[in-house]
């Protein structure tokens, strides 16, 4: 019998340390909680207030001008699909829009056929070599805006190249 007594209280002492155990968990886990909650309403804080300033920043920032003002007109040409001068295998299709000041030109649709048909005369004359590299697409861009700027006599502010396909 005394042997079961002392089991019997051998046992009694478990569920106390258990109960100790638990409590200590319950307390960590609860100042766990605590921190992590503290922790996140600081980080949002923190986040909010540099939004804040940031949106403030760019609210004071001067905006950019615009290159054309509110009275330009920017007109979709027809698409240019030819062969290039060597390869003659080679083909191009260019997609192009022009930009001038409303009113400066007459009859827009005319002057439009026209600037496109200078312009696929002047894409069956260049070479495949030519549109190869860096700044190939550049010097085409600024060889058929000259070429539209002197159709109009100076009406047109640019070309706009909008799709080029070579194959």
């Amino acid at each position: 019998m005394a042997s079961t007594d002392v089991a019997a209280a051998g046992g009694e002492k478990k569920k106390k340390g258990g109960a100790g155990a638990i409590i200590a968990l319950i307390l960590l886990t609860l100042i766990g909680c605590g921190t992590g909650g503290g922790l996140g309403i600081y980080l949002t804080s923190t986040v909010e207030k540099i939004v804040a300033d940031r949106a403030k920043a760019e609210a004071d920032k001067p905006k950019p001008e615009l290159k054309y003002g509110g009275d330009t007109r920017l007109l979709k040409l027809e698409p240019i699909i030819t062969n290039l001068a060597t390869p003659k295998d080679t083909w191009i299709r260019l997609e192009t829009s022009i930009v001038f000041a409303n009113g400066t030109i007459d009859n827009p649709d005319v002057v439009a056929g026209q600037i496109r048909d200078d312009m696929l005369s002047f894409l069956r004359t260049v070479p495949l070599s030519q549109l190869e590299g860096p700044s190939a697409l550049l010097h085409l861009r600024d060889d058929l805006t000259e070429r539209a700027v002197l159709r109009t006599n100076g009406a047109v502010k640019e070309l706009i190249i909008e799709a080029l396909l070579i194959q």
